[in-house]
């Protein structure tokens, strides 16, 4: 049987970090180990697909910035246009995997899988988690079933969409969830199994293009908290920025001292409602009347991926309508 053609992208993290001990899981120096060294801990993957790999960059997740999201999309549009790819696996630190996987979710341009995985382990620890899920996003990646399911987060032996994939503890090696919604799917001893699919549209649907975009819109996130001021988005918005996400209490509530502002503001800068809770909706027109407010409803995207969300958005239009509808569709 022909073996598929795999592409593993490296960039660094965990999964290829190294520390002074066996037993040390932090305090590591992360993105140390090369692509290729990963690969080599896990032969039996040449039994699954013909793999080729690259460095694509070496850095912790935390560093991972919106030209990186940029030039990593544009390059693997690129790739996925081969007939010599047929999927393709990237590692990346955990502290900033989810966003980076619902960035490609929604500006990669094929049905072919895009897999996403990492680790809590660096390389050198004892039971290092990173072996077995490479391996497990190697199978993935080689499997029919993954095509047209937007880009995947595969961890712990599960399958998250890159829309409902969070990280939940600091240090738990099951620490990527399906925020609210639970896996599409689990690898058992080889054998991928997938439950359900994402209704939410993704890749090949998404009308998001950055093909021809160099800087993205600038947007940031301000967190609600007992007694908090307006000063944290007043701050940011005279700074001029795009849109700010409030990561704000309950169902996207915020206090008294912050409303009369956000209602001063009529939308410029765009203003996204969202919440620090770690699952549910923020309903539209629910405790806050988003109609009087020229706020954005963000459903149930977490404050992080409302902001990646509305920075593609604004590539499109400053219509609020138009931006709340892309909030319904994905």
């Amino acid at each position: 049987m022909k073996l598929p053609n795999i592409k593993i992208i490296g960039t660094g993290g965990t999964i290829a970090g190294v520390a002074d001990s066996k037993v040390k899981t932090v305090g590591y120096k992360s993105g140390q180990v090369s692509i290729l060294d990963l690969l080599s801990e896990i032969p039996e993957a040449s039994n699954v697909a013909n793999i080729t790999a690259e460095q694509f960059c070496q850095i912790g997740s935390e560093h991972m910035t919106e030209a990186i999201w940029l030039d990593l999309a544009k390059h693997i549009n690129e790739l996925l246009k081969s007939n010599e790819i047929d999927g393709i696996v990237i590692t990346h630190g955990t502290d900033t995997l989810e966003e980076t996987a619902y960035f490609l979710n929604l500006t990669i341009k094929s049905s072919k899988p895009v897999v996403l995985v990492g680790a809590m382990r660096p390389a050198t620890a004892l039971s290092a988690d990173g072996p077995l899920n490479l391996f497990d996003a190697i199978l993935v990646a080689a499997e029919p079933m993954s095509h047209c399911k937007g880009v995947l987060i595969c961890f712990g032996n599960t399958i998250i969409s890159a829309r409902e994939g969070t990280k939940t503890s600091t240090h738990q090696t099951n620490t990527f969830q399906g925020r609210g919604f639970g896996c599409i799917g689990t690898i058992v001893s080889g054998i991928v199994r997938y439950n359900y699919n994402t209704t939410k549209k993704h890749t090949v649907e998404s009308v998001f293009s950055i093909d021809d975009v160099d800087v993205l819109p600038t947007v940031e996130i301000a967190y609600q908290f007992a007694g908090s001021k307006e000063c944290m988005v007043r701050a940011v918005a005279e700074l001029g920025v795009d849109a700010v996400v409030i990561a704000g209490f309950g169902g996207g509530n915020f206090n008294k001292n912050l409303s009369e502002y956000v209602k001063s503001l009529s939308g410029k800068p765009v203003i996204v409602r969202s919440t620090r809770v770690a699952s549910g909706a923020v309903v539209r027109n629910g405790d806050i009347n988003d109609d009087e407010y020229g706020t954005i409803a963000g459903d149930d995207l977490s404050p992080q991926k409302a902001r990646i969300l509305v920075m593609l958005a604004l590539l499109k239009t400053k219509d609020l309508g138009e931006i709340q509808n892309f909030f319904y569709e994905y």
